[in-house]
């Protein structure tokens, strides 16, 4: 369909209503196409909707379709300050009667997404408790832009099936929820509880136990500071016995935290037996040891795939090329300020589908993709962390494909903060900083950022 302007107007299917759902179908929306969210919970929020009953979800998450979208556990705050994780017209102000911190917990971010949701009146976009079991093209063999997909969803609760065909579709399902596995000698035949943070939520499980946690990144580390309150004992399997000052400190607060090296082996009466040789006899291990990329609905014919957590070929973490503009990818990213970056990623998909922008060639998009690959290799980065970007550049730079606002610099500078203080004081930087700080903030409550709405924060 082409509307007024000359310009073409999608039916666009976007799966999930987290984060980068919500603001594809904004972006959709505002660009003149049909959308319709598909989402498999009884509400939005995709990982920050908290699911406490993980009973029925697999202690390691072995299932092909999870039972439990959310990793997110009870006590788990944002690790980044409020300032700068809004999108860019609708800030992430405090309230009153609600959690007014500069790094509140989740449910605070969830309420945020609730406003935004009905700000822009998206809800009746949405069709909840739908899970999506397939997606796939309509004629295999027909390439280009008038590629169709077949989408198939069922009911969660019920047995009605529904079949529908669009124009394009847009994955935003997230990428912290299917549980990513060492492979560990003699993992399968250890007869105690073993789970991944996936299904953890509150600590009092593990009162009075000898507990390893395996992995010390930031849910690792958050993990341990709380267990440690309530177990006999918690053993820190980390990679590197080299951490940052501010894990240092935790550690030789708790008498009964240790740090300990990689896992050896896992013997069938209960032993653990580290790298350097020793043992100790533990109750549970939490497996802290990150997600996957998972799709099990997407059928591209072998196009795209998951090697290795790289999701590929695509252009610019988004588009497969031989599949664009039709299938594209909201939210693979990592290791960036999320919300802008999604904001942006949306609107350049809803203006490439509108006709409004254009994409490279196929060939010039894949010898793209192939650089990129390189230049990573160059650089020493495993395949793994391929999504992994962590460079302001980069994000501006992306920004220009749909003329989006480049970040602003108080929301460079409070996100460097926060890392920086997190490394030094892991137990307190949510809730102390510096006068640096206080300075970058007075900018940031003072931009247009916080000012455009007329909402006093």
């Amino acid at each position: 369909m082409v509307s007024e302007q000359g310009q073409s107007t999608k039916n666009v299917c976007v799966i999930g209503a987290g984060p980068s759902g919500l603001v594809a179908a904004r972006e959709l929306r505002k660009e003149g196409h049909t959308a319709v969210v598909l989402e498999q919970n009884h509400d939005i929020g995709g990982q920050w909707l908290y699911e406490p009953n993980v009973e029925k979800e697999d202690p390691l998450g072995k299932n092909k379709f999870l039972d439990v979208h959310s990793s997110v556990y009870d006590s788990l705050r944002i690790v980044s300050p409020r300032e700068i994780m809004g999108f860019t017209d609708f800030p992430f102000v405090s309230k009153k009667n609600r959690d007014t911190r500069r790094f509140p917990g989740h449910k605070e971010l969830w309420l945020y997404l609730k406003d935004f949701c009905e700000y822009f009146g998206l809800k009746e976009m949405i069709r909840f408790n739908t899970r999506v079991e397939y997606v796939g093209m309509l004629d295999y063999g027909v390439f280009g832009k008038d590629l169709k997909w077949v989408v198939k969803s069922k009911e969660k609760k019920g047995e009605k099936r529904v079949e529908e065909v669009f124009d394009a579709v847009i994955v935003a399902t997230g990428h912290y929820s299917q549980p990513r596995l060492p492979s560990i000698k003699g993992m399968d035949a250890w007869k105690r509880k073993q789970i991944h943070s996936h299904v953890y939520r509150v600590p009092e499980p593990f009162r009075n136990e000898v507990v390893v946690i395996v992995g010390n990144s930031l849910s690792g580390q958050d993990i341990s500071m709380e267990i440690v309150k309530v177990a006999k004992e918690v053993y820190l399997s980390a990679k590197s016995l080299e951490v940052t000052e501010g894990l240092s400190k935790v550690i030789s607060k708790h008498r009964n935290l240790h740090l300990y090296p990689q896992i050896q082996s896992l013997h069938e009466d209960g032993r653990v037996e580290f790298e350097d040789g020793s043992c100790v006899i533990a109750d549970t291990i939490i497996y802290c040891t990150g997600y996957s990329y998972a799709f099990p609905f997407l059928d591209t014919k072998g196009i795209v795939g998951v090697d290795d957590n790289r999701v590929g070929p695509l252009f610019e973490h988004t588009f497969p090329p031989s599949l664009a503009p039709s299938l594209s990818f909201i939210g693979i990213p990592r290791k960036l300020i999320g919300f802008p970056f999604f904001e942006s990623q949306a609107k350049w998909i809803a203006q490439v589908l509108s006709g409004k922008r254009e994409l490279p060639s196929y060939d010039d998009m894949m010898l793209s993709i192939k650089e990129f690959y390189r230049s990573r290799e160059l650089a020493g980065i495993p395949v793994s962390d391929t999504h992994d970007i962590a460079n302001f550049e980069y994000c501006d730079k992306y920004a220009d494909y749909s003329e989006s606002p480049h970040l602003e610099e108080w929301r460079k500078q409070l996100c460097l903060s926060a890392i920086v203080n997190s490394f030094t004081n892991l137990e307190t930087y949510r809730d102390s900083w510096d006068d640096g700080d206080d300075e970058l903030l007075q900018q940031a409550l003072q931009s247009p950022h916080f000012t455009q709405l007329g909402i006093q924060p």
